[in-house]
């Protein structure tokens, strides 16, 4: 431990080695089996730290600053700055030192200010534990939550169902726990643990991991309850030590993977520029060197250096309005981009197609005739699952059938009530036994505990001591109650001679079944009209359920869900990826999914091409979450998912994501709009200065001048992260495909080049002798105010937008354009025009240049409708619609 008296270690062994017993590590701990006190907990916290791991503290503004340095562009940007400082090149090299360091600074920024206010975001979801403190040595203990960060050694906590352990523990007490150790020691099989009084030393290859008594940060419960001490917290646990903050990071995301391509391909081509320029230079003018500083300026103006900048500002502005208006928070801030992108929503239907609270038809027994003897018992391992387990929150299907039974016994159809049943022990529901069982006490029955065991139907047929054909004809019962689309708990029970051990699993044997209680769902009121408009946006939706088919079928259909061939998870055990992911782009429900079949679903899409999102808020939901392109869940969501995911919802809705996707769709519009316009105007200039370059016996422009021009469109692209895109970006899924990128920048970036190449000519013509000394000055002056003409042009033409009406709707972008025009005319005549080697033009020069412009003007927007409509002829996945029309996978109309 960090200091104090605290000598026991984390794997429950003294300073000395001798083995502990859980009183010893109690009394080592100066604490006791009912919790801290108040006031010797805030000590311990003022005294040994936050329970945070040290990789996981905030990143401070200096060091994001230098961190921004590694940014490929920025990498760049330095290199040609160091060649151009070496050929003494000052003016470049202050130039382009000028553009890293605005970059940087806006950057790093922008970075700090979006992780304040995620951090503030984040605390509104933060992971507490529940912690038995004493606010004096003898009151009560009473148990609350706390933030997690705020646990110290010696405290007293509780686990449950979906609860990340919070630090390194020794049980106390537990319940049919088991653990995921994964993040830990790899193993994906869930570890059973369990109190021992006095363990043995580790001998194990996984050392204290296999204890079975002690549990560590890092890991997360399964199934059952526990109760246990804190023994590690922050960086003493096994899991800083082991990972050292490795665990945190993730693959690299689909906005990620599309920006980097586009980023190196650019890359590469700046990197080529230099040398081609010079070589071209000293083989048609038989310049050397000294056109070093104006291949470099070239090289420069290609860089869409404020491409970290854009995105950055972009989610970030986009994130807090989303969290502001709409309770979601975005903890991850390219996941942003991916709700745009996400063209597959994955979700399973308890909770989100229907409302978290199944009604009770009725119960049947073995024949199928009406018996409430199947709900009665039931009840009585629902009450007591509830009452025994410890659950984070009950279960709805249990209160359900308390509900029930509640109404049956003021009907009068119960004789026998739930208060005459004493509880013993309980396991409570686990998604991979897809069990529950309570032990009780009958009336009348000493000396005799019963075991109730109740869940789904093959599950519970398997523990039963029946026959084959017995088996079979209960199977097809079961199976003719859930074509009608009703959900079935199967119950079973069992005697047993009393005991004093802990019930196990292997007790779930040689049971008597009893009947089948039948359950509905009731749809969610806004479910039909969310999967309406989320299929009007492009989103499939797939249903990944447990249940049986018939019951997702019937909710699918009340919804106007058009559910097609319902395909059953034992299915694609024996389908490779590809032909899963054949399968899963055509289907649209899919049931009996276990976990590790919900995680194939989903990363089979993935494989297929779509970016996909998962809206899971369960233990079992965690696989999925993690193989998805977004991790989504509510915000009462298991403390271990709502940690996984990457968006959390104020709560469980259709509507919310619906809103959350829109808000990707904007910022993600908003970036792909600043790459369309950046990267074509600048390929357009570069073509043209390195055409003239060849043709004029001069530079055409200075390498300070094309520095400043370059710096001059950066500062007006900083708009873009404040524009409001138009409404035709929410209509399809916003991806950022590097192919379609060069093909659209190539196609305009020629335009721009003609524009600038018949720009020279107007100069010739307004000069009269361009190549003439004195109106070499005027002519770079012209192409200055031409550049940054056509820029402000291209900033306002391309935006986003299908209508001259959506187009002029852009405010920053209009006025950043405005004051980019009013530079390049007013700039040559002032005092800095001559300072950076321009002059006064003629007005004649102007009367043409304004031909120029609106010739220009006229052929963007024609090759702007024709790129709209191509777009608009483009399925999401980028392939050709037929003219006959489609239909989504969803089943609804494309």
């Amino acid at each position: 431990m960090r200091g104090g008296p605290l000598d026991v270690t984390d794997d429950g062994t003294g300073a000395a080695g001798d083995v502990l017993t859980p009183l010893q590590v109690l009394r080592s701990l100066d604490s006791g089996p009912r919790g801290l006190l108040e006031t010797r907990a805030e000590e311990r916290l003022a005294r040994l730290g936050e329970n945070v791991l040290p990789a996981w503290r905030p990143i401070s503004w200096p060091r994001r600053f230098l961190g921004s340095l590694r940014d490929p562009f920025t990498s760049v940007l330095l290199c040609l700055g160091l060649v151009s400082a070496l050929v003494t090149a000052w003016g470049t090299a202050c130039v382009i030192l000028v553009l890293v360091l605005v970059s940087c600074l806006l950057r790093s920024g922008e970075e700090h200010r979006a992780d304040r206010s995620t951090a503030a975001l984040r605390e509104l979801v933060a992971t507490t534990a529940t912690v038995l403190r004493r606010t004096s040595a003898d009151a009560v203990p009473r148990a609350r939550e706390v933030p997690v960060a705020d646990l110290v050694p010696g405290d007293v906590i509780r686990l449950g169902p979906g609860d990340l352990v919070p630090a390194d523990v020794r049980l106390l007490r537990a319940s049919g726990l088991t653990v995921h150790q994964s993040a830990l020691t790899g193993e994906s099989a869930p570890v059973p643990k369990h109190p021992v009084e006095a363990p043995e030393p580790p001998v194990s290859p996984s050392g204290p991991f296999a204890q079975p008594h002690l549990c560590f940060q890092g890991s997360s419960v399964t199934s059952g309850s526990g109760t246990a001490v804190v023994v590690a917290t922050g960086g003493d646990t096994r899991f800083a030590a082991a990972h050292d903050g490795r665990a945190r990071r993730r693959a690299t995301s689909a906005f990620d993977r599309s920006v980097q391509g586009i980023s190196w391909t650019l890359i590469r081509f700046m990197l080529l520029t230099p040398p081609l320029v010079l070589m071209a230079n000293a083989a048609l003018r038989g310049r050397g060197l000294e056109t070093l500083p104006f291949a470099v300026a070239v090289a420069v103006g290609l860089t869409p250096e404020m491409l970290p900048v854009i995105v950055t500002t972009t989610l970030a502005r986009g994130a807090a309005r989303l969290a502001r208006t709409s309770g979601v928070i975005v903890k991850r801030l390219p996941a942003l981009h991916d709700l745009g992108a996400v063209d597959v929503l994955c979700l399973d239907k308890t909770g989100t197609l229907t409302e978290d609270r199944p009604v009770v038809e009725g119960s049947v027994d073995g024949t199928g005739r009406p018996d409430p003897e199947a709900l009665r018992w039931a009840a009585v391992g629902a009450r007591w699952t509830l009452e025994l387990a410890e659950l984070p929150a009950p279960d709805a299907l249990d209160e359900a059938v308390l509900d029930a039974a509640q109404d049956d016994a003021e009907a009068g159809e119960d004789s026998s009530p739930l208060s005459e049943y004493e509880g013993v022990a309980a396991l409570p529901f686990d998604p991979v036994r897809r069990l529950a069982t309570a032990v009780v006490r009958r009336p009348g029955r000493p000396g005799i505990h019963t075991l109730v065991t109740k869940g789904a139907v093959e599950a519970v047929l398997d523990r039963c001591a029946l026959e084959g054909r017995e088996r079979e004809r209960l199977l097809a019962l079961a199976a003719r109650e859930a074509e009608r689309g009703l959900r079935l708990l199967a119950v079973a029970r069992a005697d047993r001679p009393a005991r004093t051990g802990a019930c196990t699993p292997a007790d779930e044997r040689g049971l008597t079944f009893l009947g089948l209680v039948t359950l509905r769902d009731l749809p969610a009121p806004s479910a039909a009209g969310a999967l309406g408009v989320l299929a009007a946006r492009g989103v499939a939706v797939k249903v990944l359920t447990g249940d049986h088919p018939g019951t997702a079928s019937r909710v699918c259909h009340d919804l106007g869900l058009r559910p097609g061939d319902v395909v059953t998870a034992d299915r694609i055990d024996g389908l490779s990826g590809e032909e899963l992911a054949r399968l899963a782009g055509r289907t649209t429900v899919f049931a009996r999914c276990t976990p590790e079949h919900k995680a194939r679903i989903v990363a089979a899409l993935r494989a297929g091409g779509h970016t996909t999102g998962f809206l899971g808020d369960g233990v079992n939901d965690l696989p999925a979450l993690h193989a998805a392109d977004v991790g989504i869940c509510p915000r009462n969501a298991v403390d271990v998912t709502r940690e996984a995911a990457d968006v959390v919802l104020a709560e469980k809705d259709l509507t919310a994501i619906d809103r959350a996707v829109v808000a990707g769709r904007r910022s993600s519009g908003n970036i792909a709009t600043y790459l369309r316009v950046t990267l074509s105007s600048n390929l357009g200039n570069v073509i043209a200065m390195l055409t003239a370059g060849l043709l004029l016996p001069f530079l055409p422009m200075l390498p300070a001048q094309v520095l400043v021009q370059n710096l001059c469109f950066d500062a007006a692209q900083l708009a873009f992260a404040f524009d409001r895109p138009a409404a035709s970006v929410l209509r399809r899924p916003t991806v950022l495909r590097p192919r379609d990128f060069l093909r659209f920048i190539t196609g305009f970036g020629l335009l721009n080049a003609a524009a600038d190449l018949t720009t020279f000519g107007v100069l010739a013509l307004a000069l009269g002798d361009p190549a003439a000394p004195d109106d070499e000055s005027a002519f770079h002056a012209g192409w200055f105010t031409e550049n940054l003409l056509t820029q402000a042009l291209v900033m306002v033409l391309l935006r986003t937008g299908r209508t001259t009406a959506e187009r002029r709707a852009g405010g920053p972008l209009r006025t950043a354009a405005a004051g980019l025009a009013a530079v390049g005319v007013l700039l040559p005549l002032t005092p800095v025009g001559p300072l950076l080697g321009m002059s006064a033009l003629p007005p004649l020069y102007y009367l043409l240049l304004g031909t120029v412009l609106g010739l220009y003007a006229a052929g963007l927007s024609a090759a702007r409708r024709r790129d709209d409509r191509r777009r608009d002829d483009r399925r999401p996945d980028g392939s050709e619609r037929g003219r006959s029309g489609s239909t989504d996978s969803g089943g609804r109309p494309g």
